[in-house]
């Protein structure tokens, strides 16, 4: 079915999360998992370490949640989300979790992700954006991504429901949530050490001040087992 998307939006899986960073470029060595729930029984089955967290989420109070943020926040990588890059989300969560790890993530010499990395790192968050709007190489490889997953492909922009967001600790020990949709880099707690519980955390006061609905899905990037 033909779509009028620029970039189409991804499935919230995290099997095609994985392959798709990994075709970018992502070292094996990590990988993309799911919270099956917030229980600690449940959480104590994710691999470790988990070092950034990834929701999928039907935001309710879209103005209140684009106005948070600053781009003053110190953070090792943010860009915006255009809209040429119309739901280009999902990847950019993903390489807000990623390129604000790469203290532990190895990227692939000349992959597509170690290239943008390279030409990206001295521009700013809009000009970053501008730049994967034209990386034709990205592109191709989320179109394929695109038409991955269980689920048919949105016909429109009004079946998009939801929105990708990344949480990491930066190197100050904030929790910090990435929207490229947002002012900035958006610190949501200091003095954390466990972005896991410190994500369900937020999550947990989104719902409980209907920020968002119940319909969300969480992942991680993680260690493989």
């Amino acid at each position: 079915m033909a779509t009028s998307f620029e970039w189409p939006p991804l499935e919230s899986n995290p099997e095609v999360f994985t392959k798709y960073l990994h075709d970018l470029g992502m070292s094996s060595k990590w990988g993309i998992g799911e919270v099956y729930g917030f229980d600690e029984d449940l959480l104590a089955f994710l691999p470790q370490p988990v070092i950034g967290v990834i929701l999928n989420v039907e935001i309710l109070k879209r103005d209140e949640d684009k106005a948070r943020g600053s781009e003053d926040t110190s953070v090792d990588f943010y860009m915006k989300q255009s809209g040429t890059l119309d739901n280009a989300c999902g990847i950019i969560a993903c390489l807000h979790a990623t390129l604000n790890n790469l203290d532990s993530v190895d990227l692939e010499a000349d992959s597509i992700l170690q290239k943008f990395h390279s030409n990206t790192k001295d521009l700013s968050p809009q000009e970053t954006a501008e730049f994967l709007e034209n990386d034709s190489a990205f592109k191709t490889q989320h179109e394929s991504a695109a038409g991955e997953g269980q689920s048919g492909m949105s016909a429109s922009q009004d079946d998009v429901k939801h929105h990708f967001i990344a949480y990491t600790i930066n190197r100050q020990r904030q929790l910090v949530e990435y929207d490229g949709t947002k002012r900035g880099p958006h610190v949501v707690a200091e003095d954390c050490d466990d972005v896991l519980r410190g994500s369900i955390a937020e999550v947990q006061r989104k719902l409980a001040e209907a920020e968002i609905s119940e319909s969300l899905c969480m992942m991680t990037l993680n260690a493989v087992a």
